[in-house]
């Protein structure tokens, strides 16, 4: 459980939203010309906003760039998995994207 203390560091580095999972938030985006439904918490999808600005990307940019690495998962699944793979093993300072596992 996150405590009060925690969550106000997180968002004071960049998470406007709580960590408080919520509801699932579906939101559209356009993937290689194609428009598509995700759906995630919105603490994910604080937590990849916040990785796509640090990797200089939009978060449509991002979400495709996940998209063209997850192979069979689907796309809610993937991103999940890689907020977790970035918070867990974060790229060395100067390196971008995901780790290699």
């Amino acid at each position: 459980m996150t405590s009060e203390r925690e969550r106000r560091a997180v968002i004071g580095q960049g998470l406007e939203e709580s960590l408080d999972p919520g509801p699932p938030k579906k939101r559209s985006i356009t993937i290689a010309g194609h428009k598509t439904s995700v759906s995630l918490e919105t603490a994910f999808w604080s937590v990849l906003r916040r990785l796509a600005a640090e990797d200089g990307l939009s978060l449509a940019a991002l979400v495709a760039k996940v998209d063209a690495g997850r192979g069979n998962a689907n796309l809610s699944s993937a991103l999940r998995v890689y907020a977790l793979e970035r918070a867990a093993f974060p790229p060395p300072s100067g390196a971008v994207g995901r780790p290699a596992l």
